[in-house]
């Protein structure tokens, strides 16, 4: 026995309009803008992801000058660094940012002649143009500077979104393994 159906009118939406409306509604929201794009009103100034990546670039690229700066006053230790600096360069280009494929006296010397103005910073991060005498000195200085960025990356990926934050882990996992690398006798 089937029951009638109800005398009431229904009021609102359907189940099945809800099903049809859902996946239309999902795609729409999916496509809109959203806080960390750059529309009409805050075009003018990059998000922070974009920072950070910027800033993980620019990174990179000052490690890949310090590699060439230590190359070009210890030749002997080229070949031992020679895939260290190729995995930074790596780096700097995933973040975009763009790196020397090639180290070259010249190339060291004019990013040393331009250093890191206004870091406001002593240490590591200073201009690669001074590189110690021993080239021990020089291990342990090049680590100290993978040491640096590598912390600074684990500190900015808890601010990042997924897809930087996972890059911006690897690469400091990376860092560290070359200080490892760089420290080991």
């Amino acid at each position: 026995m089937s029951f009638p159906p109800s005398p009431r009118a229904r009021s609102g939406p359907r189940r099945r309009s809800l099903l049809a409306v859902a996946p239309a509604a999902l795609l729409v929201a999916g496509c809109s803008a959203g806080p960390g794009d750059s529309g009409a009103d805050g075009g003018s100034r990059p998000s922070a992801a974009d920072r950070a990546r910027a800033r993980a670039a620019r990174d990179s690229g000052e490690l890949v000058a310090r590699y060439d700066a230590v190359v070009a006053a210890h030749p002997k230790l080229a070949e031992r660094l020679r895939p260290l600096r190729a995995e930074v360069v790596r780096h700097a280009e995933a973040f975009g940012g763009t790196a020397d494929s090639s180290p070259s006296p010249s190339a060291s010397a004019s990013a040393s002649a331009s250093g890191t103005p206004g870091s406001g910073k002593a240490g590591p991060s200073a201009s690669p143009a001074a590189v110690p005498a021993k080239p021990k000195d020089a291990l342990a200085e090049l680590a100290a500077a993978e040491r640096e960025i590598a912390d600074r990356r684990v500190k900015a990926l808890l601010d990042a979104p997924g897809e930087l934050a996972r890059l911006l882990a690897s690469v400091a996992a990376a860092g560290a393994a070359h200080v490892y690398l760089l420290t080991e006798a």
